[in-house]
């Protein structure tokens, strides 16, 4: 169910802290823990590390896939951890909305190295002679190959792209900051995660009703056919436009003489998508009545 966030710049040990984590929750906790690896990902996908953060397209399907296998994985039995860079705030906010539309908790493990001890040990894996060959095949190695970054993605995730993440924004709360020689809190983690209760959902994480086929479709007709009936009473002249199908339900002269037709169908658009998100077990007489008080509301407010 928790989900865990691990975020950093290059070379600061966001793997070796994932690894940590999933060794303490599976054998002092007996959890089930699913790491979703950025590196994985990249190479699943074609790519090698330097070319993806140097191509926007690229670097924006990465994060599509991890943000899609976060929540596939999500569920109330295990915890899931993202390992990878994860430098966006806007991108660490939707994985925030994402856990707690499924009403699970999370935390942020920020893990933060001195820039020029963690270029020094990348310089030695592009010394090594022998690098780590990586080849993806269906059952992929869940090793981490040390591939090393170039000057110029090092530096731009380092100095210029990474957007720090901070206790005081709830997407990144509760924040574990560790250095490489830092001994990270594992059960304080534990703590947030499952002696805690997960954010109330919202109006900004829940899904909105399902409507069925025939819903939309009889919601669909009924406002064409009173939109129709309105632009059809403007012609004639008609002071008041009532409804046979609606007794004691009509629209008044002063909105007769402002209304047009495109003015009518961007309220009747706007009405769509209300009504699909709230009366999905409506039928199609009181959404034709709600969609007449709307008209009168919204059009002599």
């Amino acid at each position: 169910m928790p989900l865990i966030i691990i975020c950093g710049t290059p070379v600061s040990g966001k793997t070796t802290r994932a690894n940590e984590v999933k060794e303490f929750f599976e054998k002092t906790h007996k959890k089930q823990v699913d790491i979703v690896s950025e590196d994985e990902t990249i190479l699943k996908l074609g790519y090698d590390k330097n070319s993806n953060y140097l191509d926007f397209q690229k670097e924006k399907r990465v994060r599509g896939h991890l943000k899609s296998e976060v929540i596939r994985l999500i569920n109330k039995d295990n915890v899931v951890v993202l390992d990878g860079s994860n430098y966006i705030k806007g991108y660490r906010y939707e994985l925030y909305c994402a856990s707690k539309a499924s009403k699970s908790t999370q935390c942020t493990i920020y893990t933060i190295r001195n820039h020029q001890e963690a270029w020094e040990d990348n310089l030695k894996r592009i010394n090594q002679k022998e690098q780590q060959e990586c080849t993806i095949a269906d059952n992929l190695d869940k090793s981490i190959c040390n591939v090393p970054y170039t000057e110029e993605v090092f530096n731009a995730l380092t100095k210029l792209r990474f957007e720090e993440p901070i206790s005081n924004n709830r997407w990144d709360s509760p924040l574990f900051t560790v250095q490489p020689t830092d001994e990270l809190d594992l059960e304080g983690l534990y703590k947030v995660l499952f002696e805690k209760k997960p954010p109330p959902p919202n109006m900004s994480t829940q899904n909105p009703p399902l409507s069925s086929t025939n819903f939309l479709y009889e919601l669909d007709k009924v406002t064409q056919a009173i939109s129709k009936h309105i632009l059809d009473s403007k012609q004639l002249n008609l002071d008041k436009v009532k409804f046979p199908d609606y007794p004691g339900c009509e629209l008044e002269v002063s909105i007769m003489n402002t209304i047009n037709p495109q003015q009518l169908l961007r309220l009747r658009r706007q009405f769509l998508t209300y009504a699909k998100m709230n009366h999905s077990n409506e039928n199609a007489n009181k959404i034709g009545r709600y969609f007449i008080q709307y008209l009168n509301k919204t059009l002599t407010d």
